[in-house]
């Protein structure tokens, strides 16, 4: 998977000031897309999650609005609490970006539709992200966020970045989820 794919699908690698950051991100999703039997157009048809039947909303686009909430949180969160609560952008930015990438192997398509492979029935997403991000040198601190995303972090204690993340990823799941239908 080439640079400029990766880029093209995510123009907000951009955001991350750090180079070395950068590049590593970028690198996992060139792993995870190489490993992966879906394409990047894969991911703007696919549903973000296989747990709520027939929902509609893309795999991009729910990671596209999680990546923008975090960015627009952490930016609120360091403007009024910075001082007491300092946000790191970069590993906040990484985080949000890559806390979803191990669905590329958690996922695969048979005749036409998305399922879980074994390989994500065994592992789950949240443990190939992070080894995914461990495989590219990425910090402790964006393997944390990854780890934590999901309800497997809900043991852990959270940094600032991972609750940020956190957040993010539910506030774009559980609507869908456990709507009020009246």
């Amino acid at each position: 998977m080439s640079r400029q794919t990766i880029q093209k699908l995510w123009p907000e690698l951009d955001w991350i000031q750090d180079p070395d950051i950068r590049n590593r991100t970028a690198g996992v999703w060139e792993d995870a897309l190489r490993r992966s039997t879906l394409t990047p157009d894969d991911l703007d048809r696919i549903p973000f999650t296989l747990l709520i039947p027939d929902i509609r909303t893309s795999f991009m686009s729910h990671k596209r609005a999680v990546v923008h909430l975090a960015k627009a949180c952490g930016e609120k969160i360091e403007e009024f609490l910075g001082r007491d609560l300092p946000v790191n952008m970069d590993v906040l930015l990484s985080g949000a970006i890559l806390c979803d990438v191990g669905k590329l192997l958690e996922y695969e398509m048979k005749n036409g539709n998305v399922v879980r492979s074994r390989y994500g029935s065994l592992v789950g997403h949240v443990f190939i992200g992070v080894s995914l991000a461990e495989a590219r040198g990425l910090p402790p601190e964006v393997c944390h966020i990854i780890a934590t995303h999901s309800r497997e972090g809900d043991l852990v204690k959270r940094t600032t970045e991972a609750y940020i993340v956190h957040h993010a990823d539910f506030m774009t799941y559980l609507p869908f989820k456990e709507r009020l239908t009246v």
